[in-house]
């Protein structure tokens, strides 16, 4: 196990790391612990009974983040030429086609968070499978990144929308904003993020659906929220 720093072991000291706590008494913690020279990101992991080795049992989609995550998102777009400078100008980084993908091919270059594409674009995004996949790089459909509507979605992208999904141990972790943003739009942010996964829940699952939910800063402990009161945030 990795050795924690002092900080870290004060932090995890200043409350009880067995009990479940409200959203408002975690984020208290957060305020009061958080103590890095930078600031830090909040993050909101979750354990959910469902087998995400079956494809009907897999938790994937995305939500708009009233208040963003605090870190701007480099947004690559594969468009065909014509469609270059609408990318661009809906807030894109980088718009273009084979040229970018040879970039990533031959240069391993990776220089985005998020990638785009129309559909007439997916046979040469297709080719990037091997480079992209690995990196959770790739668009699809589902979380849509593959559209017509590339203007869009960057815009969305931009405004902060994040991406969740299951991963093998079928946890999800997403970063729901900055320790500076304050207990009011975090709130709100991780409340819009608990809506989206509660009603993301497969037919296919059975018992309990939430079976742990957690909060942390990037140095900080997990702070276990209680499922119950997690699912008393959905919004209707």
């Amino acid at each position: 196990m990795a050795k924690r720093g002092k900080r870290y072991i004060e932090a995890k000291k200043s409350f009880d790391s067995t009990q479940e706590y409200t959203l408002d008494e975690a984020l208290d913690i957060i305020e009061k612990t958080a103590s890095a020279k930078f600031d830090e990101t909040v993050e909101l992991h979750f354990s959910l009974g469902v087998d995400s080795r079956h494809a009907d049992q897999q938790v994937r989609g995305t939500v708009i983040l009233p208040h963003g995550t605090g870190k701007t998102q480099k947004v690559l777009a594969f468009v065909k030429e014509d469609r270059i400078d609408e990318a661009l100008a809906a807030g894109a980084d980088y718009a273009g086609g084979e040229d970018l993908a040879a970039k990533i091919q031959n240069e391993g270059w990776l220089d985005f968070d998020v990638v785009v594409a129309t559909p007439d674009m997916m046979a040469v995004v297709g080719r990037l499978g091997r480079v992209l996949g690995p990196q959770g790089l790739m668009p699809n459909p589902k979380t849509g990144t593959v559209t017509p509507d590339v203007k869009k979605a960057i815009e969305e992208i931009k405004a902060g929308k994040v991406e969740y999904r299951t991963d093998k141990a079928n946890l999800i972790h997403v970063p729901t904003g900055k320790v500076s943003f304050g207990k009011e739009k975090l709130s709100e942010n991780i409340r819009s993020l608990i809506t989206a996964v509660a009603k993301a829940r497969p037919a296919a699952a059975k018992g309990k659906y939430m079976k742990s939910v957690t909060l942390a800063s990037t140095m900080g402990p997990g702070i276990k929220l209680s499922p119950a009161r997690a699912m008393d945030l959905v919004e209707k």
